[in-house]
């Protein structure tokens, strides 16, 4: 794997969040994803997490009745799951990253034997597999200019687990993670003479601060929401955010400090989450910019959002950076056929009928 670089000052990332289908794919989400990538021809394309609806491996097509009893089942869907996202990514020559999300966890494969079947790809970034004290999805990505400087860093950390002996997920990021993001920020200035070099964080589950975006609204408020608290509404506050959200803001219930740790460093530009699959806005909190991406599978809740989203950076300022979002008949040509592929495959269409 070649050190990803500018090309004529330029850099392109295409995020791809919740892809999170199963062994046998929802052909729409595969031709979007296509699409995009021939539309957008992106220097690199990252999963952030739930990019497999590992909870449902083992179950029957339709309906939730187990028909998968063995682990090594279990491996074979989820290699076939995964090559409906990654291979037409790696055909292409296309560098890719991933982090984990909730759902990838949910079954008896371990984060380390899942990060063997994105390593059996070619074009695979290298991620962690030599720092114990965090999770192989925890790990940094350099992006060098033309002239061989590094100039763009993307943290990528971990923030999703699952207890298989006591069947529990949990939803943060570990004290552990956050101490490896404080001496990685280190390694990034001795390298550069002191200098940080201007960096995304990316992670599955929004931050804890992403709810302060959102208010207290009547239940009637066209932009209203239903809160996690029994009666309670909310709104994006478009004072603070640009963009929209459809449903509640679920954030990790404690990120062990890591919003403070990269405000102190001083080199992160911008969050990107996923994780909210009706969510998409973009904000800035104290100087680092928020930014939430919907979902691109059509296997579970969403709407019309579905999409990806596109970074492009210039080397002569990366902070100038521009994104923007691309959804399913942005990318695909509207006429019959595809929008009744639309409304069949869509969960929250008339695909909500199957599973």
């Amino acid at each position: 794997m070649k050190d990803l670089k500018f090309k004529n000052g330029r850099f392109t990332v295409l995020q791809v969040s919740d892809a999170q289908d199963m062994h046998i794919v929802r052909k729409a989400m595969v031709k979007m994803l296509n699409s995009a990538y021939d539309t957008v021809k992106p220097d690199l394309v990252i999963f952030t997490g739930d990019n497999i609806l590992g909870n449902h491996l083992k179950d029957a097509r339709f309906g939730n009745k187990p028909v998968i009893f063995d682990k090594e089942g279990e491996f074979s869907r989820m290699k076939t799951a995964l090559s409906h996202i990654l291979k037409p990514v790696s055909d292409r020559a296309i560098p890719f990253a991933f982090i984990y999300g909730n759902h990838d966890d949910w079954n008896k494969i371990s984060k380390n034997e899942q990060a063997e079947i994105y390593k059996s790809y070619k074009y695979c970034v290298p991620f962690n597999e030599t720092d114990n004290t965090v999770d192989c999805d925890t790990y940094y990505i350099p992006v060098y200019g033309e002239d061989g400087a590094e100039k763009l860093g993307f943290f990528m950390i971990d923030c999703a687990g699952f207890d298989k002996e006591q069947n529990k997920n949990y939803e943060l990021i570990k004290p552990e993670t956050v101490k490896w993001f404080i001496k990685e920020s280190e390694h990034q200035r001795k390298r550069n003479n002191g200098k940080n070099i201007p960096s995304f964080l990316f992670t599955h589950i929004p931050l804890p601060v992403t709810e302060t975006l959102f208010v207290k609204c009547e239940k009637d408020d066209p932009l209203a929401v239903k809160a996690r608290k029994k009666d309670e509404y909310l709104k994006l506050d478009n004072k603070k955010a640009d963009g929209s959200a459809f449903g509640h803001c679920s954030a990790l219930k404690d990120d062990s400090g890591l919003f403070e740790e990269a405000k102190k460093e001083g080199n992160i530009i911008a969050a990107v989450f996923g994780h909210d699959h009706n969510n998409n806005f973009t904000a800035n909190i104290d100087g680092i910019d928020i930014i939430q991406t919907p979902c691109a599978s059509f296997r579970c809740y969403g709407n019309d959002l579905r999409g990806v989203r596109v970074f492009n950076f210039y080397e002569e300022n990366i902070k100038e950076y521009e994104t923007y979002t691309l959804t399913y008949f942005e990318l695909i040509k509207s006429n019959p056929l595809t929008r009744l592929r639309y409304l069949w495959d869509a969960d929250d269409k008339l695909g909500k009928v199957r599973l």
